[in-house]
C-alpha cells in the first residue's frame, strides 16, 4: 500500500500526464489538479519530522476535498493509527468511506484501484468488528459484502485472502474449506503471505481437501520467505517450522527445491 512517499510520485505523475495532454480542463478538475500538484510539492523531500505538521494535514485536506483519492487514504491511515494526528477511528471510517463509495466502480487497472479495493476492505474490517466508541455498529453480512466486492471486482489479494478465511470459519460464510482454498490460492499466487501459509496449512494437513503434502510444504516455506520482517514473520514461521519438524525428510527436502524454484513467482504482494 502506498506510503507517504510514493503518495507524491503518484500524485505528482498523475498530474504531469494529464497536464501533458495540453486540453482545458473543466473548473472542478483544474481544482483537482492544483490540490494534487500542491500536495505532491508539499510531500516530495519532506523529512520524518515535517510529517507531522500541521501543514502536512492542510495540504492533504486539500487534495481530499479536490477528491483524490490517495489524499483521503493517507488522511484515513493517520486517522486510524494516530500518526501525525489524534488517533480517531470515526474520521478514519469516513475517509475510507468517501474513497469506497465514489470509486466503487473504478477500473480495476486504474492508477488508485488498489487504494480504492483496501478501502473497501478497511470498511469492510470495520463492519465486522464494529468500532462502538466511534459509532460504527457491528454489521457481519455488510462487512462480507464490502471484503467480496475488492475481491472480485478489484482482484485484491488481502481482500481474497480475508474471504478465503471466511470460508473456513462458522462465523463467516460457512465453513467450506474447498471454496477457502480457492481464495486463498488466488491470493496466495499473488504473493500474499498469510494467504501461502493457510493454503499450506491446509494442503499439509488435508484438512477438507486433499492433503498434497509436498505442496503445501512449498507454500508454508514460500509463505516465511515472503514474510520475513513483517508483523506476519513470527506465527508463519511457527507453522513452517513446525510442518517441516513433521513431514517426510523426502517431501521436505522436494518443497525446499520447488519452493527455491517458484518462490520468486509468489513474491510481489
Amino acid at each position: 500500500m502506498p506510503i507517504v512517499r510514493s503518495t507524491a510520485f503518484a500524485l505528482a505523475a498523475t498530474c504531469s500526464a494529464l497536464l501533458s495532454l495540453g486540453t482545458v480542463l473543466p473548473a472542478q478538475a483544474q481544482s483537482a489538479l492544483d490540490a494534487a500538484q500542491e500536495l505532491a510539492q508539499m510531500l516530495d523531500g519532506v523529512t520524518a519530522t515535517e510529517l507531522s505538521g500541521d501543514n502536512l494535514v492542510s495540504a492533504l485536506e486539500g487534495a481530499a476535498d479536490a477528491g483524490q483519492p490517495i489524499a483521503l487514504w493517507q488522511l484515513g491511515t493517520m486517522y486510524e493509527t494516530g500518526s501525525g494526528v489524534q488517533k480517531d477511528p470515526a474520521k478514519a471510517f469516513q475517509y475510507f468511506s468517501r474513497i469506497a463509495n465514489e470509486n466503487a466502480d473504478a477500473p480495476p487497472s486504474s492508477l488508485d484501484a488498489d487504494i480504492v479495493a483496501q478501502s473497501f476492505v478497511k470498511i469492510g474490517d470495520y463492519y465486522l468488528h464494529g468500532v462502538p466508541d466511534a459509532g460504527i455498529p457491528e454489521d457481519a453480512s455488510r462487512g462480507q459484502t464490502l471484503l467480496m466486492h475488492a475481491a472480485t471486482y478489484f482482484g485484491d489479494a488481502d481482500a481474497q485472502f480475508r474471504v478465503g478465511m471466511l470460508y473456513l470459519s462458522s462465523e463467516g460464510f460457512g465453513v467450506n474449506p474447498l471454496q477457502g482454498a480457492r481464495w486463498l490460492s488466488l491470493a496466495a499466487r499473488k504473493g500474499h503471505p498469510g494467504a501461502q501459509a493457510r493454503l499450506g496449512e491446509m494442503l499439509v494437513l488435508g484438512d477438507g481437501i486433499e492433503a498434497q503434502p509436498v505442496e503445501g510444504l512449498m507454500w508454508l516455506n514460500i509463505a516465511y520467505r515472503s514474510a520475513l520482517g513483517t508483523s506476519d514473520e513470527g506465527w508463519i514461521r511457527e507453522l513452517t517450522d513446525s510442518a517441516m519438524a513433521k513431514a517426510d525428510p523426502a517431501q521436505a527436502e522436494t518443497a525446499l527445491r520447488a519452493a527455491d524454484t517458484l518462490g520468486s513467482q509468489f513474491a510481489d504482494f
